[in-house]
């Protein structure tokens, strides 16, 4: 396995955590992906993104690992431009995908540091996204159910 450092994404993304990254998939979502994207199972495996240069499941390039590689930065967050609308939080697919969680990734690791923000995402489940419940001015109460 590569390091964690080298799959930690420029847009924040831990894809040490992902559940398409070559370590992690399971043969029933290689299986599921082939046939919802009509592509080879060979090629639904992620070996992360700065190893695949913001590809993944033969999708199109990603304008954030772009725009890094471009302004020669190693995180959105060392840009001046930061936080910008590449990183917007969005709706579709919302309770499935990690991508919601970027901006607060990169604030954790222009906080801590990358190697403590590793740390941190290797010891959490991941896969539990946005399975806690809201409490006002405390932020997500885990429910238990990941």
């Amino acid at each position: 396995m590569k390091s964690y450092r080298d799959l930690a994404a420029p847009c924040g993304l831990d894809c040490f955590n992902c559940k398409v990254y070559i370590e992690n998939i399971s043969q029933g979502t290689i299986s599921r992906l082939s046939k919802i994207f009509d592509i080879d199972e060979g090629s639904v495996r992620c070996a992360g993104c700065r190893e695949q240069r913001g590809r993944r499941l033969n999708f199109s390039e990603c304008a954030t690992f772009n725009c890094a590689e471009e302004r020669g930065i190693k995180f959105c967050y060392e840009c001046d431009q930061f936080p910008c609308p590449l990183l917007q939080p969005i709706a579709d697919g919302l309770q499935w995908y990690p991508h919601n969680l970027k901006l607060y990734n990169l604030c954790r690791i222009k906080k801590v540091g990358v190697d403590t923000w590793i740390r941190e995402e290797a010891m959490v489940n991941r896969f539990r996204y946005l399975h806690g419940k809201l409490a006002g001015g405390m932020g997500e109460i885990q429910t238990g159910s990941g």
